[in-house]
């Protein structure tokens, strides 16, 4: 039964990005939807915040306070959504072991990830056939940097924390933050 609905929930993601990657104008609501999907696999993922987590010491940073809005102008914000889902992915690739979180909403989030992550891939390579790398941009890569230490923090927590129950909630709580930071960055690139 699980197995079925998690087939289901892939073939569903799958067709919209196929249909949406008709045209990388319409990217952003293809994030929305796929954004406000993820959001919801991973509320229930691991349902209400454990009370015995509450004084878990969250000294992971917020990702608002680490990239503020200003530096994710329309031109960067589709590099700075794609390097939030590759660490996102990336975090949730480790060591869920002590997570006791639904195996398929785990699947399920992570192949939404990966779906956002590709058709992202396609739109920038596309975009930049005829451009300069953004690798030489200071504008694009100090966010990056930022972007980056910022999850090394999130995985130096879990390690200190030696990806416990409560570590992964808190974490979980964090990502969510994240995607709706996402959700700010995406309403960027409909304007």
């Amino acid at each position: 039964m699980a197995t079925m609905c998690l087939l289901n929930i892939c073939l569903v993601l799958l067709f919209s990005t196929e249909i949406y990657s008709l045209d990388c104008k319409m990217l952003h609501l293809q994030q929305n939807k796929v954004n406000m999907k993820s959001l919801e696999l991973l509320s229930k993922m691991g349902g209400q915040f454990p009370l015995q987590c509450l004084n878990e010491n969250r000294n992971v940073g917020f990702l608002q306070k680490v990239l503020r809005p200003t530096e994710s102008q329309k031109e960067n914000a589709k590099l700075i959504i794609l390097e939030i889902f590759q660490q996102i992915f990336n975090i949730f690739s480790k060591n869920l072991t002590q997570a006791a979180w639904d195996r398929s909403f785990i699947q399920s989030f992570q192949n939404g990830l990966y779906q956002q992550i590709e058709q992202l891939e396609k739109c920038l390579h596309s975009e930049r056939e005829n451009e300069i790398p953004y690798l030489g941009n200071e504008k694009i890569l100090f966010p990056l940097l930022k972007l980056k230490k910022y999850f090394e923090r999130i995985g130096d927590f879990l390690k200190e924390k030696q990806y416990s129950l409560c570590a992964w909630e808190t974490i979980r709580w964090e990502m969510e933050r994240c995607l709706l930071f996402v959700d700010q960055l995406t309403e960027r690139l409909q304007n």
